[in-house]
């Protein structure tokens, strides 16, 4: 008699073949997967290779003796269904191998009919899972383990699992979406990499800021990866996040030990300077007081320039002392980086001109709008120019010019000084941004381009110069958009959480 077919896990809950073809030599033996022939009584009447191998000896012996090492059948047992209702049934079961060790398996049952429509035997269609639970128990560790920030995101930003250091750090968050979680925000947020990954399939990585279980600011690193079906298709995407908080504030304190032991540096310097600007007034004042006693004019006057010049040094250095020792957070605001650097060219470029150096712009159309402090970059390109004029008039064919250059990739904008003077020797490219130096003698106080470094700094940015001697040199800007945007919503996060002046805690 032939039963009805059916299917369950791919694999045949009952067969239309009789059981002489079923139980062929060629086909129940090539089998890849443990098969086993039982009786009603629960005996083996046959079993494969594969069976054998997992479970060792199974002829003359009952298949709870043979999987479990029971000596009396399993409470709840499925093939005892099969036999009573015909129908197949398949089961998570756990077992002991041929060595008495744990092992899981699924097993699907089909039941064999007799020529009179009873079940005769039921067919044991064993796949061993035990190596993939195993690394499925290693997966879950690894990933409730692993020291950084994991989550798995759907489609709706919803986070579908996060790992114990996640849930330590922002709480839990199974079902929530990724931006109230991570900063408690009550939408995406506009540069969202998971979002932008589930567009394209493309990984991205970038900095962010989050908003712990206890209200404070979190910096990380996140990578968004994407999980997919298949081609073109992103089901899922994995963040995975390290947490550099102490890092940024190493690099606050960093900042922060430089300019104080660059403070201290100058302090040295500035008393032998202005121990010089004293003598100088002096002897000023020396030169007035005996020209006066002598009526005599023309050493009355010369008195009077070295006073005059004497102050006016005294004043500059005063002026970019405190300019350089004022610690403080920049004034971001949206700058559009190629008007700033014009502004600064056509406030030079007259009394360049003057100076017989042709001083030009050139602005990338690629650069946009960013947040910077408008006031502190002009005053660093305003020192870069302002140098690189004088450098640039050293020339002897009086062909001095001066370039000023914007530039933007996806990382960072860039800010280009580059003369064509007469260059910087090694000994003094190493002394450049340093305390206190300067090579204009006379003229300079030698804080112009270390209070450049400061404000670049706190910008999250960096100077450097490129110069070989009688080739000129290039100042180069380079300040990260990341950081830019980040030192951005932090300083809207904190005006819109200072309190107002009338006490209401509105910003």
């Amino acid at each position: 008699m032939t039963a009805t077919p059916a299917t369950s896990g791919g694999l045949p809950t009952a067969t239309t073949l009789p059981m002489a073809d079923l139980l062929a030599p060629g086909l129940f033996e090539s089998v890849p997967f443990g098969v086993a022939l039982m009786r009603p009584d629960y005996s083996i009447a046959r079993a494969n290779p594969r069976f054998e191998r997992l479970f060792g000896e199974w002829r003359g012996r009952k298949c709870y003796d043979v999987c479990k090492n029971r000596s009396d059948p399993c409470d709840v047992c499925k093939a005892r269904q099969v036999f009573a209702t015909g129908q197949p049934q398949v089961a998570d079961e756990t077992g002991l191998d041929r060595q008495g060790a744990l092992c899981h398996y699924v097993v699907h049952l089909m039941p064999l009919p007799d020529k009179d429509g009873g079940i005769s035997h039921v067919l044991e269609v064993i796949t061993d899972v035990t190596e993939t639970r195993f690394f499925k128990r290693l997966h879950d560790i690894l990933f409730e383990r692993v020291p950084c920030y994991v989550t798995i995101l759907d489609q709706d930003l919803r986070i579908v699992r996060a790992n114990e250091k996640f849930r330590e750090t922002f709480g839990t968050s199974q079902g929530g979406h990724c931006y109230q979680t991570y900063k408690r925000r009550d939408e995406p947020c506009e540069d969202c990499p998971a979002a932008m990954t589930f567009l394209d399939g493309v990984e991205r990585v970038s900095t962010q800021v989050g908003i712990n279980q206890k209200g404070e600011e979190t910096h990380y690193i996140v990578t968004a990866a994407p999980l997919s079906r298949g081609p073109g298709e992103v089901a899922h995407v994995i963040e995975i996040a390290s947490d550099i908080t102490e890092l940024k504030k190493l690099e606050k304190e960093k900042l922060d030990a430089e300019r104080l032991a660059a403070v201290g540096q100058t302090v040295a310097g500035l008393a032998h300077t202005i121990k010089n600007m004293l003598m100088g007034l002096e002897g000023g004042m020396y030169m007035v007081d005996s020209g006066l006693k002598r009526n005599n004019s023309q050493r009355i006057n010369q008195g009077w320039d070295m006073l005059q010049r004497n102050f006016n040094k005294t004043v500059s250095l005063v002026k970019d002392f405190l300019s350089f020792a004022k610690g403080r957070l920049p004034d971001l605001k949206p700058t559009d980086p190629n008007l700033l650097a014009g502004g600064i060219v056509e406030l030079y470029r007259d009394a360049a001109a003057k100076q017989g150096v042709l001083l030009l712009l050139d602005a990338s159309p690629e650069v946009s709008a960013c947040p910077l402090d408008p006031d502190g970059v002009e005053a660093c390109l305003t020192n870069l120019v302002s140098n690189a004029i004088d450098a640039a008039m050293t020339r002897e064919d009086g062909r001095g010019q001066v370039t000023v250059r914007t530039r933007q990739d996806e990382e960072a904008l860039t800010f280009e000084v580059e003369d064509n003077g007469c260059g910087l020797e090694w000994e003094v490219k190493q002394k450049v941004f340093t305390t206190f130096f300067t090579t204009k003698a006379g003229k300079g106080t030698g804080l112009g381009l270390l209070t450049t470094r400061k404000i670049v700094q706190e910008h999250g940015g960096a100077i450097t110069v490129a110069s070989e001697t009688g080739a000129g040199a290039i100042f180069r800007i380079r300040l990260p958009l990341a950081r830019l945007n980040e030192m951005a919503a932090a300083a809207e996060r904190r005006r819109v959480t200072a309190p107002d002046d009338t006490g209401t805690g509105k910003g």
